[in-house]
């Protein structure tokens, strides 16, 4: 048994180095891209508005989980079949069985998406993927709610551990809670052209503007947004909240469904319900004075549409992790995402690291690669072959007619008292012309049953 284990851990492996790979490099580069695009320069002296790029994620995934399922569709189906009875098999396949289970969640992955622009708009990636980490205390909590799934003891230590080190976090240091984005470090001239607009840049501005004209604050806020740690700490939570609740809720609903479906079907069920709350409740009812004003893609550059792509690519790709990857790709590559956008805060974004902030991060890391290494000495629960029962009738002959055998499964006690020698029915012995049929008589004047092979 032992070696057939190592032999499928070894199979696995190059997936599983690739699923860690993978998860990181999304996960790092979302939280980067997505902070540096709040607080670079001002594109055309606008910024864009969150909603519009929230909504553009839920299109594009759309888009591109709606042509594979109909891909995946038009495979089962006649070649014959024309294509408006192809799209309304499609349409069928989406909105049939159970598929009103996923609005929920996607409604919460929605919001979770709109918090993650707030938040990183007012804290650095470290401190934002350090914090977003409580979401595994609330996903166990979620999870003993929906799944009644139990959680070892020893998880309870960790998740002690990951609120110590957010909260060591979260202390104040040497910087203040009202920090304010410098451009000087963001943008690094690529020619030398931009480098004499660099030179010319002190003189022409204070030949242009002076410390009265109006609107100065505004372009100020604008050039310069500031970074309020309090709002991030709260989106933040908020966002992993809704984050985990989404998650727990998802797998119940995939372990639940009467009709199983792909996972691209699945995709675009969710795309589909998330689309509307981003477009009326974001673009239109929120911004939509402001979208009005500078135009729906206001701001945009090649960042914020590299945002758009690793968020859709995120978005896409969560309902692959759950299906396919396990907790320990997910963790480890967490952890390391949390490593990398450290590495990017100190070297680009000028994080100042303090002794509680070290402690912190250095506590909050340990918990989260912990909590994706399961002890070896956790059982795992098989699950025991099924039981045939054979029921014996009296035919009006008075002939005995054994009826087809009823296969059905049950879960014996796993406990190492019970044997087969210590089994017996609480029935009393049958007469000899009305027996059950088996293979073993057992002491005590019981039969222990037939067991299939």
């Amino acid at each position: 048994m032992g070696e057939r284990s190592q032999r499928l851990r070894k199979s696995k492996f190059p997936f599983h180095a690739i699923s860690i790979f993978l998860l990181t490099v999304q996960y790092a580069s979302s939280v980067v891209l997505l902070h540096y695009s709040r607080i670079m320069p001002a594109v055309g002296g606008k910024r864009y508005v969150t909603s519009t790029a929230v909504f553009l994620t839920e299109a594009i995934k759309l888009a591109i989980s709606l042509t594979v399922a109909l891909y995946e569709v038009s495979k089962k189906v006649p070649p014959s079949m024309p294509a408006t009875s192809l799209f309304f098999s499609l349409i069928n396949s989406i909105f049939s069985g159970d598929s009103w289970k996923l609005a929920l969640p996607a409604v919460l992955f929605t919001l979770a998406n709109s918090l993650q622009y707030i938040a990183l708009s007012n804290t650095d990636p470290a401190t934002f993927q350090i914090t977003y980490q409580i979401k595994m205390l609330v996903a166990a909590v979620f999870a003993i709610l929906l799944l009644r799934r139990s959680i070892p003891v020893r998880n309870w230590g960790l998740f002690l551990f990951l609120i110590i080190g957010v909260a060591l976090l979260q202390l104040p240091g040497q910087e203040s809670d009202e920090l304010v984005a410098h451009d000087d470090y963001l943008h690094f001239p690529r020619s030398l052209e931009e480098w004499k607009q660099r030179a010319r840049a002190p003189a022409a501005n204070l030949q242009k503007r002076s410390a009265s004209y109006e609107g100065i604050e505004e372009d100020m806020l604008l050039e310069h947004p500031p970074l309020n740690r309090r709002i991030g700490l709260l989106t933040t939570l908020f966002a992993s909240v809704a984050s985990a609740l989404a998650t727990t809720y998802l797998e119940r609903a995939f372990k639940d469904s009467a009709s199983p479906k792909s996972v691209w079907m699945r995709n675009v069920q969710l795309a589909l319900y998330s689309v509307f709350p981003a477009l009326f409740v974001g673009v239109v009812f929120l911004d939509g004075e402001t979208i009005a004003t500078q135009g729906f893609f206001g701001g945009y550059n090649w960042v914020v549409w590299a945002v758009i792509a690793t968020q859709t690519i995120g978005g896409i790709g969560a309902g692959f992790t759950i299906a396919y990857t396990d907790k320990t790709a997910k963790t480890w590559a967490t952890g390391f995402s949390i490593v990398l956008s450290m590495i990017t805060s100190l070297s680009v974004f000028d994080l100042q690291l303090s002794a509680n902030f070290s402690i912190g991060a250095a506590i909050v890391l340990v918990a989260t690669f912990l909590y994706g290494s399961q002890p070896s000495s956790i059982p795992v629960k098989m699950r025991p072959p099924p039981i045939r029962i054979e029921s014996y009738e009296k035919g009006e002959d008075g002939s005995g007619v054994v009826s087809p055998p009823n296969d059905f499964s049950i879960k014996l006690p796993t406990t190492p008292l019970l044997s087969v020698a210590g089994l017996s029915s609480s029935r009393p012995t049958s007469p000899s012309h009305s027996r059950v049929k088996s293979n073993q008589n057992v002491p005590g004047g019981g039969y222990f049953p037939k067991l299939e092979e």
